[in-house]
């Protein structure tokens, strides 16, 4: 049997924060405003896994309401993620990213989130796709205001 999931994350860009994508810190003054540590990419990445398992919204297992996922690792909310994934017997098979973001080029950070992501779902880099998007000038993202990811994971059942 195979699932599929889609999810995407959005966080506004601002100062005084670590930017951080893919578990990976990207060098650069401003960061993404959220409660964990707003890595929109690794939220789309556990977020797309919980749709295919048909299981509730990021929000339900990490609420922004707690203390405890005050400034949270989002690395921990995938590994978790993919213990939900395991537990009910699936795998990923492959996963695809993509991230909108205008200001900043990633060419050089892409390597290291794809191993990263893969370390995190337990597959091989050549099982993720991360790409890089402008919006060019056109909306929130476009602007400088915001940056999103999208995820879409194929998961295969181990029985």
């Amino acid at each position: 049997m195979m699932r599929i999931g889609f999810s995407k994350d959005i966080h506004r860009i601002v100062e005084g924060r670590p930017f951080i994508l893919a578990g990976i810190k990207i060098d650069t003054n401003f960061g993404l405003l959220g409660h964990s540590d707003a890595d929109v990419v690794l939220h789309a990445v556990a977020e797309s896994i919980l749709g295919a398992l048909s299981l509730k919204d990021l929000g339900t297992y990490f609420p922004d309401t707690s203390d405890e996922y005050k400034n949270y690792d989002s690395s921990k909310i995938v590994s978790r993620v993919v213990e939900m994934m395991e537990e009910r017997k699936y795998h990923v098979s492959n996963i695809d990213i993509l991230v909108e973001l205008e200001f900043i080029k990633l060419a050089n950070y892409i390597d290291k989130m794809v191993e990263n992501v893969a370390k995190l779902l337990h597959i091989g880099v050549d099982q993720v796709a991360i790409k890089a998007a402008t919006n060019e000038k056109l909306d929130s993202v476009g602007k400088g205001e915001a940056c999103i990811a999208y995820s879409s994971v194929l998961l295969e059942s181990d029985e």
